[in-house]
């Protein structure tokens, strides 16, 4: 059976490894072959991710990767945006695309996360790539655990849409 071109572009996948106290990680090597098979570049730009709310006043960030050409198209889709406020839009330029960072992992996958977004998303020694189809994220464990907690919480089960989806 013929591999479909859609099923090998997206990341997916949960894997937890660590950070080092200089901020040196690796990319799962399944992400990194997808970067540079499918999108065509081993480049890629890292960023803080959308806050998740927690209810109750609190909020919960990780940090994303996005692929190389990808974030070009991110930054022009932003650029002729309609419909967002300009208090949402000064947010978006100063969450995700102004703290942006280019970077290159080396041939066995290594990269530096900045300490400037290490603190932002609270990361320490255990951390999760987390595959999101188009991009990746990156948690540290007690945030990630928060974040799907809310996730069960929002969950649309019974829902029309859900099973639209066939969940």
């Amino acid at each position: 059976m013929e591999n479909n071109a859609k099923e090998t572009a997206m990341f997916r996948g949960i894997f937890e490894t660590t950070i080092d106290a200089k901020g040196r990680t690796s990319l799962p090597a399944r992400f990194r072959e997808i970067l540079i098979g499918t999108h065509g570049d081993e480049r890629f730009f890292l960023t803080n991710s959308v806050p998740v709310d927690l209810g109750n006043g609190l909020y919960s960030s990780g940090l994303l990767i996005f692929p190389y050409k990808e974030w070009f198209d991110f930054e022009e889709k932003f650029r002729v945006s309609k419909g967002l406020t300009s208090d949402q839009r000064k947010s978006i330029m100063r969450t995700i695309i102004s703290p942006a960072q280019e970077c290159c992992a080396d041939k066995l996958g290594r990269f530096l996360i900045p300490p400037t977004f290490r603190k932002s998303a609270g990361l320490d020694r255990e951390i999760q790539f987390v595959g999101t189809m188009d991009k990746v994220e990156i948690w540290s464990m007690s945030e990630w655990d928060k974040v799907r907690a809310q996730d069960v919480k929002n969950f649309p089960s019974g829902t029309e849409a859900a099973a639209e989806l066939g969940l």
